[in-house]
């Protein structure tokens, strides 16, 4: 398990009965998990007085119940590699959300280590891009990084992570598009790059209505993407939420359609250390390839 063990500004204090106790700066909240199929004693006193709680429904969906939360607030991470602080704003809402995949930082410290050991220029394409926080860290690293996303909110929300990080000026290329459209519309032009992340929903829909499953759609997406690697590609990034698809389901597609690069592929649960115990929480699985 890859363990995002580096955070300052948050922590996982508990975790049990499908809910995650967790500390973002200086607010605590409870959202629902569904990792979190344990029920465990509930000993932190944070338990009963929470900034903010997230009541999941039996219908479906859910809602905030907010005690005492700001609209917006920040926290900060500090990636060792490059030793400056990424900034992201953050705020409650639809199903749960921050704006934030805390977990993801362990793939920013191992992709950063490749960046700014390449000793050339690196060209990155992040698809699904969210709120940016895997564009940032490629960009403090030393990369130019195109940013993709369907959703307009999400581009301008990764926009003002960047503007809070001191990276306004960053070489990173802003697009609100369907990300499968786009790729296949790089490949006619030619475009190459050389390292490719994607962090894709398991279900979603595009801004005409298009929908995304990722059980069908992830591997012809890789193998379109294979195509956008330059003739000396770095690395290759695959990350999934869907609790039905095995690291090594990851690995397999990686190796099988960028086998002709060589390279090396391993695949593996992201995890989160939970503060009242030793034991960590799974948060998802990654599949990386390195030359």
């Amino acid at each position: 398990m890859w363990m995002a063990d580096n955070w300052k500004d948050y922590e996982v204090l508990d975790a049990s009965g499908g809910e995650k106790l967790e500390r973002w700066g200086d607010y605590v909240l409870i959202r629902p998990d569904p990792q979190v199929i344990w029920d465990t004693g509930r000993v932190s006193s944070y338990w009963k007085r929470p900034n903010a709680h997230y009541h999941r429904s039996n219908k479906g969906g859910g809602e905030w119940e907010f005690i005492d939360l700001p609209d917006q607030w920040q926290i900060r991470y500090k990636n060792l590699v490059f030793n400056r602080e990424l900034v992201f704003n953050l705020k409650p809402f639809s199903f749960k959300h921050t704006g934030l995949f805390p977990e993801q930082a362990a793939n920013w410290d191992w992709f950063s280590q490749k960046i700014r050991s390449a000793g050339r220029p690196v060209r990155v394409l992040n698809l699904f891009a969210y709120t940016g926080g895997a564009t940032l860290a490629a960009a403090a690293a030393g990369a130019s990084v195109t940013h993709v996303d369907a959703s307009k909110g999400m581009v301008g929300w990764a926009k003002e992570n960047a503007i809070s990080s001191g990276l306004k000026d960053a070489p990173i290329r802003y697009l609100v598009d369907d990300c499968v459209k786009f790729v296949e519309r790089e490949i006619r032009r030619g475009s190459t790059y050389d390292a490719i992340i994607m962090d894709p929903p398991s279900y979603g829909r595009g801004p005409k209505g298009e929908i995304w499953k990722i059980e069908d759609a992830i591997h012809p997406l890789i193998r379109l993407l294979v195509r956008l690697l330059s003739k000396d590609p770095l690395f290759f990034l695959i990350n999934s939420y869907t609790t039905g698809l095995a690291p090594s389901v990851l690995s397999y597609m990686l190796s099988y359609e960028l086998s002709r690069f060589g390279g090396h592929v391993e695949a593996g649960e992201l995890g989160l250390p939970v503060t009242s115990t030793t034991l960590p929480l799974p948060c998802g699985s990654s599949g990386r390839w390195e030359a």
